[in-house]
This record gives structure tokens, C-alpha cells and sequence, in this order.
């Protein structure tokens, strides 16, 4: 099955041969860009998966436990020499609910995801993100959000939220188009990728980009902002401060960032 998922690793990897070991639903490559060594890592539709909830791209449990090898591999052979940056192309409708996926431990599986990232992150491994697709619920936190940057195209078909449309829908009892309207004035219940970059805590909104059928020059213009975008991670930077300290954060999340402050300055005070 063709996805956007699909199309960006490849471009991306440009002919990098896969590695072994991973289900069909999980790509996995070493490239580099522009002279930098880069791991690829995406989800993609496995039609014929045994888990039928993951077989439209969703981060079920073959997909989180193969993310955290992976990440994982990575992170142990780097050990000791200069840490691979990891680039997560995101394209996943949401994680796989079912009752197999609750018996089994979906929550387990998605947090040794998150952890593996963090822990690359942590050891000095440059992470990104691209969001070509779907960036929705549990998985993108599992795939993609523990990045240093989120870069992520200028497309409708670029979304990022918590639930889909129907069911935030049903969870705050409006119809789907009284949610659209209900978010158009609320940027952090929106679907639209403009408003989620104006909340700050995207690096970079790429324009200009058939995110379905690039061409040559588009796929040359994301890789350079991919580039751009590992050149601006500090060597010592570890944590994910960049997403409230910088730019457009600074006003799109002040609330936030009050909170924060409140928070540390009620840390810090001195025992009664």
C-alpha cells in the first residue's frame, strides 16, 4: 500500500538498503545528508499484518516494539563513536486500540518507544521529525515527538492532534463541521497544521511541497531544511526547551510558559 509515509523514506533514502529484522509495517534505513549519518525511521500499511487495528499505518505493538529496537541498535553501536542523527518520517493515523493490543500491553510497547528516543536524544544522537501525514493520538508521541525539531509540510493532509475528527467530535458532543468551527478560533483543538505551527513547537513549516508526488527539486528543498535543522541543534543540547523558549512559543504559548515558571519557582522555594 502506497503512503506518504512510504514515499518520503524513500525519497529520502535514496536507494539506502533497508535493514533486516523489522515487520513490514516498519521501514528502517542508514543514509546520510549532505556527508551527515542519518537513520530513517517510518511506520507504513501493512495490509496483511496479523493485528488487523495496524494495518493502515497505525503504531500497534509490532510497530512500537520494532521503533524501540531499532532507535535502540542505533543508540548501543553508536556507543563510543559519533552518535547518528535519527530522523523519524511520521505518517500514522493513531495507535492500534483493540482488545488484542490492550491484553498485550499497547501501553508498554508505545512507552519503550518514547523511551528509546529520549534515550538517543539523552546520549547525543540529534533526533528530527518530518510530519508528511497523519501525526495523530499516541502515535506520534511514540514516533516522532521526542525530537529535537519538528519540521513538517505545509499540507492539508498534515495533521496533528489527539483523536481524530469523530471521535473529538462525540467526545465534546458537536457535529464534525461545529468542531471545525469551534476550532478555527481555538489554534490548540485545530486540525489545520498553520495553527499547530502557531503554537511554536514547530521548527519549520516547509511550503511548496507536493507531499503526494514530489518533485526532484521539492525532495532537494525538504532534505535542506532537514539539514538546516540538525545544524541548529546545539552538540550539548539534550532536553526539548526549544519548543516554549523560542519565537513564536514565547507568545503562542504564554499561558504555558507561566505555568512553568510557576511551577519552578514553587520547586525552588525554600521549606517552611
Amino acid at each position: 500500500m502506497t503512503s506518504r509515509g512510504r514515499i518520503w523514506f524513500e525519497q529520502l533514502a535514496q536507494g539506502a538498503a533497508p535493514v533486516a529484522g523489522m515487520p513490514p509495517s516498519v521501514l528502517v534505513a542508514d543514509t546520510s545528508l549532505q556527508g551527515q549519518a542519518v537513520r530513517l525511521l517510518a511506520v507504513v500499511p501493512d495490509p496483511d499484518s496479523p493485528f488487523r487495528r495496524a494495518r493502515r499505518g497505525e503504531v500497534g505493538l509490532r510497530e512500537a516494539w520494532a521503533l524501540a529496537a531499532a532507535v535502540r541498535e542505533a543508540l548501543h553501536a553508536d556507543a563510543g563513536a559519533a552518535p547518528r542523527a535519527l530522523l523519524a518520517v511520521v505518517d500514522v493515523p493513531g495507535q492500534a486500540y483493540g482488545r488484542r493490543e490492550e491484553m498485550l500491553g499497547i501501553h508498554l510497547a508505545c512507552a519503550a518507544a518514547v523511551d528509546a528516543y529520549a534515550s538517543a536524544r539523552l546520549a547525543g544522537h540529534r533526533v528530527l521529525a518530518l510530519l508528511v501525514g497523519g501525526a495523530m493520538s499516541g502515535a506520534f508521541l511514540a514516533h516522532g515527538y521526542q525530537a529535537h525539531r519538528l519540521l513538517a509540510l505545509d499540507d492539508p493532509g498534515v495533521l496533528v492532534h489527539a483523536m481524530g475528527r469523530e471521535a473529538a467530535a462525540r467526545v465534546t458532543r458537536r457535529s464534525v463541521s461545529e468542531l471545525d468551527e469551534f476550532a478555527a478560533a481555538q489554534a490548540p483543538m485545530s486540525y489545520r497544521i498553520a495553527d499547530y505551527a502557531s503554537l511554536g513547537l514547530l521548527h519549520r513549516l516547509i511550503g511548496g511541497i507536493d507531499a503526494d508526488a514530489p518533485t526532484p527539486g521539492q525532495v532537494t528543498a525538504v532534505r535542506t531544511a532537514l539539514v538546516e535543522a540538525l545544524q541548529d541543534i546545539a552538540p550539548d543540547e539534550r532536553d526539548l526547551a526549544v519548543r516554549w523558549s523560542r519565537g513564536v512559543a514565547r507568545g503562542g504559548r504564554a499561558a504555558s510558559l507561566q505555568v512553568r515558571e510557576r511551577l519552578a519557582a514553587q520547586w525552588s522555594a525554600p521549606t517552611p
